[in-house]
Formats: C-alpha cells, structure tokens, sequence
C-alpha cells in the first residue's frame, strides 16, 4: 500500500472516533462556525460578479479582460485546493482553514486598494489561493464530524451558507457600489480576518484526523498515485470530470449574469437587481438537496439537481423576455447550487481519512481548471458575437457529460461509515 494501513490502536480509535455523534449544541456550532466562514467567501465571489460589471466601465476593460478576472482567480483556487488539500492531511483541518481565512481576508481588503487592472488581478490570485483551500478543507472537516446518519445533510447545509452570501453579495452590490463604489464592498469581505479569532475559539479539530496523529503522514506524489489505483481510481475519475463540468459551467455562467443582462439590454442597477432575484432561489435549491439526500441518497440527488441545471441553462441562454430570463435565472440557480451542495457532500465520502482532504482538494483544483476556462470562453465567445443560446448550450452540454460521469462511475455512500 503507497499510504500504509492504519497501525494496531489507531485503527480502532478512528474505529469508536467515527461512530461519536456531537451533540446538538456542538452540531449547531460546528455547521455555524465553519459556515459562517464559507458565507464570507461566497460574498466575494458573488460581489465578483457585480465588481467585474463595474470595474468594466471604471477601467474600460474588453470581454477577455473582464473573463480574465474571472480566470484569475481560478487559477488561485487551483493552487490552494490541491496545496491546502495535502497541508490539512498532514498539519489538520482547523489549522488550515485559519490559514486560508487569512489569506482571503488579507487579500480580499488590499484589493480595495487596486489602482489598476495588474494589481487587482495579482489580489485576486491571492484570494483565489485561500478560497479555494477553504472550501474542500471545510467540507472535509464537517463530514468527519458528524454521525454517519446526518453527514450528508449536514455538509448540504453548510454549503447553504453559499447562498446566503451569495445574496448577502447581491444585497451589497445592489445598494453599496451604484452609491459608495465597489471598493467599500470589498472592505466588507475582508472583514474575515476578524472573524477568524472567533473562529480560532469556536470549532474543534476533526476526530479522525486527531486519531491518526501519529501515522505517516501523506506525501503529495504517494497520494496521486494512491487516488489513481485500485479501489479509488473509478472514484477519482468521476470526481474529476464531474468537478471540472461542473466548476467549468458555474463561474462561465454567474460570474457574467449581471454583464449578461446588461448586454441584453438592461441598464447596470436593473441587472444588480434581477440578479439579486435570481439569487432568491439558491436558499430553497440547498434545502431541499439536505432533505433528498439522507432519503434518495447521493448519487439521484446530484445526478436530478445537475440534470436540473442543464435545462435552466439552456433555458436562460434563450430567454428573450424579461419574464422567461428570471424564471430560468431563478431555476439555474436553484438547480446548480443544490446540486454544488450534493457534489462536496459527496466528495469527501470517497476516501479514507488518511487522504481524504488530499483527494476532494486535487478533484477541487481540476475544477478550478474549469473555472479558469469558463469565465475566458464566455469572454471570448461574445466579443466573436456568438449567441448567448450557443453559449449557454456549452455549458448544458459540459453538466450533462458530468450527469454521465455520476451515474456510471459514481458508488452510493449514504449510510456508509467513513474508514
């Protein structure tokens, strides 16, 4: 074995470690800790959104220049994923998570600071760097936490606090950069840093990681090959393809929502408002993935919520009234974060503890590669003046390939002890 089996005692500590349950104050604080934390990191990705919108006309950028933005950041979270994925198997999941808070935080304040397009795309690598080694580390460190029966819900939920700062970006975006400009926005997100202390006080460490303190800890190139053979191999492809598709579609289509309207013809604070509409529906698209999962299981879950996303795509992309672009935008992001929710509650469960914050973060940092590409393609496409119907169609396409992925390689974990 490239990873070598858990040693006599160890095992068995994991063993009792894995069937302890939190109680329901400790539940609570564990899945608002760590959610709170996550709801500062999807402000700025959502404030991206309306900040690419107004940095366009501030700093007269092109189509590619405003994808690159996008990219950029990507690019970052491709870094942090697989770099803070493989530090957090060795040094521990709160540890890791503090360290990336940090460095989003930090980055997230200076950035208000940018005179120009260079220095606001160096920042925006270095968010990139701790949102992306925060989410796969945060999920890791929920499903290890919780009791086999509620684990799956539990880490839906905490992927829940996406949308809600998601909306909390929209709100501010809406009311704060048409009157103070978006440099105050992106103040407000680098407020994590203070956050962090609390943070520091407020949630424990994963039981099973504390439970093999003292195995050989993992090394980057054993791992990969671990990931690639064997019993995790159809695992690992699926989760690569289904993240890339997916992360590949996601920042491609909501990074350019509100440029996307304002391009269809709506003034920029009608766009900001729409697409604070639009974000309405991610709260009800997390809730009821929570409820579906610990009764359909994973695999109908993710597959039905992706499937969901794919004809919400297309629908938006040929949306021509007003009416149809919001009732598509609405089921588009129902849909697709339901679906987000179902894919890192599941990600994780593919894995033992020894190389299960390694795995979900490398299957995250190939994502990325397709958050990297997205947001360029879109870019690209509309200054070649290709339809939004073509461009979206793209994107339905990629969603399917990763429905295919899910259904004939994917396994069903619900109920299934981790280790």
């Amino acid at each position: 074995m490239l990873l070598g089996v858990l040693t006599p005692g160890v095992e068995e500590d994991v063993k009792m470690e894995s069937t302890k349950q939190p109680g329901l104050l400790a539940h609570a604080r564990l899945i608002t800790g760590v959610g709170v934390a996550w709801l500062f990191d999807a402000m700025d990705v959502g404030m991206l959104s309306f900040v690419i919108a107004a940095v366009h006309e501030e700093w007269a950028l092109s189509p590619v220049q405003m994808g690159w933005i996008g990219s950029i950041g990507s690019i970052g979270m491709a870094i942090g994923a697989v770099l803070f994925g493989m530090l957090a198997d060795r040094i521990g999941r709160k540890t890791v998570l503090i360290v990336t808070l940090l460095i989003f935080s930090i980055g997230s304040a200076l950035s208000a600071l940018a005179t120009g397009y260079a220095m606001f795309m160096v920042l925006r690598l270095l968010i990139g760097m701790g949102l992306g080694g925060e989410l796969p580390v945060a999920s890791t460190l929920v499903s290890e936490s919780v009791g086999v029966a509620h684990r799956g819900r539990s880490v839906v939920l905490l992927e829940s606090f996406w949308a809600a700062g998601w909306l909390a970006a929209a709100v501010i975006s809406y009311f704060v950069i048409p009157t103070w400009g978006w440099r105050v926005a992106m103040v407000l997100t680098g407020l994590t840093a203070i956050y962090a202390l609390y943070f520091r006080e407020g949630v424990k460490e994963s039981p099973l990681f504390l439970a093999r303190q003292h195995q050989r800890k993992p090394r980057f190139w054993p791992t990969l090959m671990a990931l690639w053979h064997g019993q995790y191999l159809r695992a690992t492809l699926m989760l690569w393809i289904v993240w890339f598709m997916v992360v590949f579609s996601y920042y491609g289509m909501f990074l350019w929502l509100p440029s996307v309207m304002v391009l269809k013809g709506f003034s920029l604070i009608n766009s900001f408002g729409y697409v604070l509409v639009m974000t309405l529906a991610q709260l009800p698209g997390y809730f009821v993935s929570a409820w579906l999962i610990e009764k359909w299981g994973r695999k109908p879950v993710l597959a039905t919520f992706l499937t969901g996303t794919a004809v919400a795509a297309l629908g938006f992309g040929l949306a021509t009234s007003l009416p149809l672009l919001l009732t598509a935008g609405m089921l588009l992001s129902f849909f697709n974060l339901g679906a987000w929710g179902a894919l890192y509650a599941y990600s994780p469960e593919q894995y033992p503890s020894v190389i299960r914050s390694s795995g979900s973060g490398l299957a995250a940092g190939v994502g990325r590669v397709g958050g990297i590409v997205g947001p360029l393609l879109v870019g690209s496409l509309i200054a070649a003046k290709v339809s939004f119907g073509m461009i979206f169609g793209i994107f339905t396409a990629a969603v399917l390939i990763a429905v295919v992925a899910v259904l004939a390689l994917g396994r069903e974990t619900m109920g299934q002890p981790l280790d």
